[in-house]
């Protein structure tokens, strides 16, 4: 796999350019969203990655989503309820026009209890991001490690409960992303979503975020983000804070 195709890898995106290599990683991260919905809500979640260093497969993530059964910003994070889990599996670059691309497909469970704390649906979802190494340039922050990534991912609800609202979006990310020898990485996401079940109706979000990288097993992340446009769109927010630590070894 070509160096780009690297930090496409959850191993790598937040891990020290000279890391050695990881086979797993844990995150924990609390978010705090002020608009009170199944899918976009104030929570703690739990992540873990299991990394294969051959073959076609490149990960395989369990993602564990406790929202908080208060929904509003503030939340409460010592009344958590289960939410609706998730799990992913993530497919080694191929090189596609001279570009390594990555691949996903991921399942959403309608586990949460109460129902609704979740959609209430299963989803299916897939996926693909190809990177773009930039740089050095005036942006690069003196940064060995800039780049663009561009993401696009369908989601859409089948079978789970009749009564509730069906999921068909489609979701892009735009990402400019740098990562300094120490670790340390900043990064800012454009998160645009078409609601096809809402007619086309577009909304997207703003994502800033910093990483630093404590040793060479621990991250720890602060986020800020906010809403562009399309307010009541789902998939976007008014105003989120997060943070997280991600532990690898």
């Amino acid at each position: 796999m070509s160096a780009v195709a690297d930090e496409r890898d959850e191993s790598v995106r937040v891990a020290p350019v000279s890391a050695p290599t990881y086979h797993r990683l844990i995150e924990l991260k609390r978010s705090a969203t002020d608009r009170g919905t199944s899918d976009e809500t104030t929570k703690t979640n739990l992540k873990f990655d299991y990394l294969l260093t051959g073959g076609a497969v490149a990960f395989l993530r369990l993602e564990l989503p406790f929202p908080d059964k208060k929904t509003s910003f503030d939340g409460n994070p010592f009344d958590p309820a289960l939410g609706d889990i998730k799990t992913r599996i993530g497919w080694r670059a191929v090189e596609v026009v001279g570009r390594p691309v990555t691949s996903f497909l991921e399942l959403t469970y309608p586990t949460a209890n109460p129902s609704s704390l979740g959609a209430g649906k299963y989803q299916a979802s897939v996926g693909a991001e190809m990177a773009f190494r930039v740089g050095p340039g005036p942006a690069s922050l003196g940064s060995p490690a800039e780049l663009v990534l561009v993401q696009i991912q369908q989601v859409v609800s089948f079978a789970g409960d009749e009564t509730r609202k069906d999921i068909n979006q489609t979701k892009f990310e735009v990402t400019w992303r740098n990562t300094w020898k120490s670790g340390h990485y900043a990064k800012a996401i454009a998160k645009p979503v078409i609601d096809w079940v809402g007619g086309g109706q577009t909304g997207a979000v703003l994502e800033v975020e910093g990483g630093w990288a404590a040793d060479r097993h621990w991250t720890l992340v602060l986020l800020g983000g906010g809403l562009l446009w399309g307010q009541g769109v789902p998939g976007t927010y008014g105003t989120r804070v997060e943070a997280k630590a991600v532990r690898r070894y």
